[in-house]
């Protein structure tokens, strides 16, 4: 049992990190004997798959009251519990597919989702994987690999170290899957030293269907044989929030494109700078350009997102924080740049929607408590030979309190026909109750557009129980033809025993291809014994569910 409660100690930390990060008011950042100090305001943007290494190096930037606890984490009490059942309980039909093989009780969330659109058998996930947590590499991103449409898992891991100034750095959270037409599938994570975040950066990852099926999985770099750091941050510079995509060059080749947050240190007048920025790679990712500033003189950003249309074009969206910086109310203002095809030159600034009623940084949904803001995905697909743009994001339809409770946030949606020079009417997706967490795919194959987000709804009495729902939209009219709810039983989002309802994730994703949708989301379904110990009991999965969305 040595081994289990050495285990059980490095757990308790995490629930006292995350309890930590779900603070509002965090002590003024002290200086420290080495590696990067993050300011109050940027530890509440931070990755959480990165906060909790941080906590652990920073522990006076932790709640007061945590201190102790901090320095001295309690040993676990007693013997072992008697077990009165070892067998665990599986989650229950009509929720999909559990995508792991963890029989350890570990969290699994954020997830991202994708598949070969000629192949659509191979199909790849990734979550914030805290197995990672007893990796000897420290490794934190797990990848989950399937070769029969996502019916049953193949194999599954975690990313393996990208080099950064000659040294192994691990991977740390914040996963992306994407796959080309040929099947080769990418990966992209945080890569950082988990003790003092220097060095740090964005890894992208390369490998083929054969090679994840064939590998032994876990922490075998074999798994992921190309993978490069494609940015590096600068001394007190920490790189956040990536997002990948692989599409046409436009000249009958083939590039990767990243786009992340550079947060930087502060100055008399703010907490901390933060740019949205964007490098771009050969598909083999043998080189790539110096990073490309996207957000201009935004000062306060989040939240890149990109994507590449089938001529090759690309389309970056963020969103500009204001009055955040200046303890004023928050208002998201969400932003897009294109570069035509084979261009790594950006056109103007366009302004999609300016919402003053955006889930704030720091605040919380008026019946759960985990981590929340708005964050906007986009999408694009061609319609009559021209590119249209659609963009979703969630919002409040009220905020109380200083702003900081979110009421019934709903999903919102907004298309460009002319790159951004001007937008359509927003159009509401979301139909009654809390809705939060949106996505958006396009169906090359077929005719339809898929938008899936949570909702709470279902839950009318107490609107905290959560459920997947999926939208199936017109592209041509904006119009939502259909809503399913793919879940049929609801999820109590705070029954996990080590994050509670502190932390499910930043985001899920849903990916269309031939009238179909899948759809990569986290729920506690499941109970089993928590590191072999214990009762059974619910804890965080990841799941992977496919709906239809056809005619």
């Amino acid at each position: 049992m040595d081994t289990a409660r050495t285990t059980l100690r490095r757990i308790r930390w995490l629930a006292v990190f995350l309890l930590a990060a779900s603070m509002l008011l965090l002590p003024a950042a002290e200086a420290q004997d080495q590696g990067l100090t993050l300011s109050e305001g940027a530890l509440e943007r931070l990755s959480q798959g990165a906060l909790i290494p941080y906590l652990k190096e920073h522990p006076k930037q932790a709640p007061e009251r945590f201190e102790e606890i901090i320095k001295e984490p309690e040993e676990a009490e007693g013997g072992d519990v008697a077990r009165v059942s070892a067998q665990a309980l599986d989650a229950p039909p009509g929720v999909g597919v559990r995508l792991n093989d963890d029989n350890l009780g570990l969290p699994q969330n954020e997830e991202s989702i994708t598949a070969c659109r000629t192949n659509p058998d191979v199909v790849l996930g990734g979550t914030n994987d805290f197995r990672g947590l007893l990796d000897p590499k420290e490794n934190f991103t797990g990848w989950h690999f399937s070769d029969d449409g996502g019916q049953s898992l193949t194999n599954e891991g975690l990313l393996p170290p990208v080099k950064i100034d000659g040294r192994g750095v691990p991977s740390g959270g914040d996963p992306v899957t994407v796959a080309d037409n040929g099947c080769n599938l990418y990966a992209g994570s945080l890569n950082y030293d988990p003790e003092t975040f220097e060095p740090n950066g964005i890894g992208v990852y390369r490998t083929t269907p054969e090679t994840l099926a064939s590998c032994t999985g876990g922490n075998d770099p074999a798994c992921w044989p190309t993978r490069r750091a494609v940015a590096v941050g600068k001394p007190d510079h920490f790189l956040d929030k990536e997002w990948i995509y692989v599409g046409p060059n436009g000249s009958g080749g083939k590039v990767v494109w990243a786009v992340y947050t550079d947060f930087g240190p502060g100055t008399n007048k703010v907490p901390f700078t933060a740019t949205i920025k964007a490098v771009r790679c050969k598909a083999n990712l043998n080189k790539c350009t110096d990073p490309i500033r996207i957000s201009g003189d935004d000062r306060d950003v989040q939240f890149g997102d990109v994507t590449i249309d089938s001529e090759g074009r690309v389309y970056i969206t963020w969103s500009e924080i204001r009055g955040e910086l200046e303890g004023r109310p928050q208002t998201f203002i969400h932003k897009l740049r294109t570069a035509a095809p084979g261009s790594t030159n950006f056109g103007p600034e366009r302004i999609v929607a300016t919402e003053s009623k955006a889930i704030p940084f720091g605040g919380i949904l008026n019946a759960n408590d985990f981590r929340v803001a708005t964050y906007p995905k986009n999408e694009v697909r061609l319609i009559d030979g021209k590119p249209r743009v659609f963009v979703v994001w969630d919002a409040c339809q009220e905020r109380v309190f200083e702003d900081s409770i979110c009421e019934a946030p709903e999903i919102k949606l907004k298309t460009s026909d002319n790159l951004g020079a001007s937008w359509s009417p927003v159009t509401v997706v979301s139909e009654a109750g809390s809705n939060y967490f949106p996505t958006i795919s396009s169906d090359s194959a077929g005719p339809n557009v898929a938008i899936a987000y949570f909702t709470n709804r279902y839950d009318e009495r107490f609107q905290n129980l959560q459920d997947i729902e999926l939208a199936t939209l017109d592209p041509a009219t904006s119009t939502v033809t259909n809503r399913q709810r793919l879940t049929s039983l609801s999820n109590n989002s705070e029954s996990d025993p080590l994050l509670g309802g502190f932390f499910i994730g930043d985001y899920i994703e849903v990916f269309a291809l031939e009238n179909s949708a899948l759809v990569h989301y986290n729920a506690n379904y499941r109970q089993t014994q928590l590191l072999e110990s214990g009762l059974p009991v619910p804890q965080q999965d990841n799941y992977l569910v496919k709906a239809s969305i056809g005619p």
